[in-house]
């Protein structure tokens, strides 16, 4: 070959792989950057201890002195966020340094369910559900908790549950079309009672393609209250709708009932009934919560390592 013509086809390769070059950006421009492999949580029973504190996600303070106080490093915490507010980064990479996973209930206050779906706020979901994407570690993330109760304005006597089901779905579209594979999705209830009025979930439910894992909530207010028949009820509704993990997404007992004794009833029942594990309300709510004598302190550290004895 003449040397003027490997010039010439040289030039011709840079040309081409300049093309291929601009056509790759193009397309990257065009559909985003690469979608990050999917975070899949693990599922065993036993897996998770969690706690919210009344001061996250402002700080993690709160979490690391209760780790001083009893021993127990939670490898979840959980904050509740407002409509409108951003992803938590700091506060996920925070968790993250401390071997937990985040998890985020988003609380839909003042603002109208069927807005959600149809688009209204679909700018401010695309923006939170980037943010996640980048964070790229696993998060839990729910949204309007407790529906099935009446207490909130996304519950059974302000919104109804085919508007609820519709501000799932269309939430969870958006996330997985900017691509925030990251996410385990925790559809969160109520525990069923009767007595208050507070329904079985299913219609609430959004669908197995919508949801990772479920959620349930439920406190000790007595002492004759045990995990069987506070949570029994509902785990065999969920059971009727889907066999997606369960966690007990938020747990506590008044000081009537006796902290210390159903902190080992939920371990006890958590095993008995295979799930994932629980979420300790750390806090002042309705009733003082928090871990607060130190026969509680002692019965979520012995509960803590019966849980690492059956991982190893």
């Amino acid at each position: 070959m003449s040397l003027i013509r490997l010039v010439t086809a040289g030039a011709a390769i840079v040309v081409a792989i300049a093309a291929i070059v601009a056509a790759t950006r193009h397309y990257q421009s065009a559909v985003g950057p690469p979608v990050p492999p999917a975070v899949v949580l693990p599922t065993r029973p036993d897996s998770y201890l969690g706690v919210y504190q009344a001061d996250v996600p402002h700080t993690y303070a709160g979490v690391t002195a209760m780790t001083a106080s009893t021993g127990v490093r939670p490898n979840v915490v959980m904050y509740y966020s407002g409509w409108r507010e951003p992803f938590r980064t700091k506060f996920a990479e925070a968790a993250a340094r401390h071997g937990a996973v985040p998890l985020v209930q988003i609380e839909p206050y003042r603002v109208k369910l069927s807005a959600i779906t149809s688009g209204t706020y679909d700018t401010y979901l695309r923006n939170y559900a980037s943010t996640v994407r980048s964070y790229r570690h696993g998060v839990i993330i729910g949204f309007g908790h407790e529906m099935n109760g009446w207490w909130y304005p996304w519950g059974t006597r302000r919104a109804t549950p085919a508007e609820f089901v519709a501000a799932w779905r269309h939430i969870v579209r958006i996330f997985r079309s900017v691509g925030a594979t990251n996410v385990t999705w925790l559809w969160t209830v109520n525990i069923i009672d009767a007595k208050t009025g507070i329904p079985a979930p299913g219609r609430w439910w959004p669908g197995r393609q919508y949801v990772t894992w479920v959620g349930i909530d439920g406190y000790y207010y007595k002492p004759s209250w045990a995990f069987a028949p506070l949570f029994g009820p509902t785990i065999k509704a969920v059971r009727a709708l889907t066999h997606d993990p369960i966690l007990i997404s938020e747990t506590g007992a008044s000081a009537q009932a006796g902290k210390a004794a159903k902190i080992t009833d939920v371990f006890a029942g958590v095993r008995a009934y295979g799930l994932l594990g629980f979420v300790w309300y750390d806090a002042v709510g309705v009733r003082d919560w928090s871990i607060d004598t130190t026969a509680a302190a002692g019965a979520l550290r012995r509960g803590a390592q019966a849980y690492r004895r059956s991982a190893s």
